[in-house]
């Protein structure tokens, strides 16, 4: 028996890809991953909705 290099569930998140995105109203910024791209998202700061698919690659809105 060997002993297991990574923790459980890794494989099923191995793939993941985040993204960062400021907050069109306050400017804060708010990481997600690729998994959560479909669910609503606010901002931590000001409480506003962020629409990730309003995001750019770099990060900003």
């Amino acid at each position: 028996m060997s002993t297991p290099q990574h923790c459980p569930g890794y494989e099923n998140f191995k793939n993941l890809k985040s993204f960062v995105c400021k907050c069109p109203e306050c400017g804060e910024s708010k990481e997600i991953f690729s998994d959560e791209f479909n669910k609503d998202h606010t901002c931590a700061k000001c409480g506003k909705p962020i629409d990730f698919t309003q995001c750019t690659l770099d990060g900003s809105a």
